[in-house]
């Protein structure tokens, strides 16, 4: 005759499913999961009005962006570093007529960019922040100058009056191939 052990319980296949559930769901709640994070971006609403022409827009108000395979960064058809592409923006987007060449006023300026399908996703991110931050330095200038407080820190309605006046107008063409040369 079979002696049985004395103190320990007898395990069967349904409390050893019952163990593993259990160590499964410990281990996916005390594991931490990388998320992935995109570009804090949002489209702009659909107009309540129906547009059957759209606006003209003159070839000056477009500040053109373009960045190659190899990462080079042209803007305005000459090359320039990333680190000079915030202050250029800026230049551009708040020339206010004093440039014949350049845009006409902060309302009117459009950011115009495009990639190669070769471009390092780190150097699209790099353009998009200082594309972005030309913008927050602009609108933020313009909130102290008229409220005497920081951009982040006014409320709803200054916010909106400040992003009238300084609307984030950046066209993304779908990328191509630009070429390593251009």
């Amino acid at each position: 005759m079979a002696s049985k052990r004395r103190g320990l319980p007898e395990i069967n296949a349904g409390s050893m499913a019952d163990i593993a559930f259990l160590l499964l769901i410990f281990f996916l709640v005390t594991t931490t999961m990388d998320v992935d994070t995109g570009i804090a971006r949002k489209l702009p609403p659909i107009s309540e009005e129906e547009q059957e022409i759209p606006p003209e827009i003159h070839a000056k108000n477009i500040y053109t962006v373009l960045i190659n395979a190899n990462n080079k960064l042209f803007v305005e058809n000459e090359y320039m570093d990333i680190s000079q592409l915030k202050e250029g923006a800026k230049a551009f987007i708040n020339n206010n007529g004093r440039d014949p060449s350049s845009s006409e006023n902060p309302e009117k300026a459009i950011i115009s960019l495009q990639n190669d399908r070769g471009t390092e996703y780190m150097t699209y991110i790099r353009v998009q922040n200082e594309l972005a931050a030309a913008y927050n330095e602009l609108r933020n200038k313009e909130a102290l100058n008229k409220f005497g407080e920081r951009y982040i820190d006014l409320n709803k309605t200054q916010k909106k009056e400040i992003r009238k006046m300084y609307p984030q107008k950046i066209s993304e063409a779908e990328p191509k191939n630009i070429g390593e040369d251009s």
